[in-house]
């Protein structure tokens, strides 16, 4: 088998553009609460669950579309019911961000923060033996 062109990596992953991402959906966010569009949060919990997911626990992919699904029909439901606020929302997409974090530390291909200590087959993932 050839070498990977980029070998894995564990735990905590943060950049430049990381940060620069995040500033800029921090300002942006600020700047539409400001100016009085209800849906400045949508960018601030996209962004923050997106930098969670690919930077702080690193989540699989398909772990990350199922969360986004369920985010756009949970949102879609509270604008249908005329409670466009990110609390309705928030509070039940918070038992989803937490489900999603403890399937991915509970599997073996863990390599966010903390597998050092959580994952005990983390070698044998970045090993691409898994």
């Amino acid at each position: 088998m050839p070498p990977a062109l980029h070998p894995r990596t564990a735990g905590l992953r943060l950049s430049f553009s990381d940060v620069a991402v995040l500033l800029a959906a921090s300002a942006g966010a600020w700047w539409m609460h400001r100016n009085g569009n209800d849906m400045w949060w949508v960018v601030a919990a996209v962004v923050g669950h997106f930098f969670l997911f690919c930077n702080v626990f690193r989540i699989r992919r398909s772990l990350e579309l199922w969360w986004a699904a369920i985010f756009v029909i949970n949102t879609g439901w509270w604008l249908s019911q005329g409670e466009p606020g990110w609390l309705p929302t928030m509070a039940y997409q918070v038992s989803v961000t937490l489900i999603v974090i403890a399937i991915e530390m509970c599997s073996p291909w863990y390599h966010g923060i903390g597998a050092q200590r959580i994952n005990r087959r983390l070698d044998e993932y970045l090993n691409d033996e898994l």
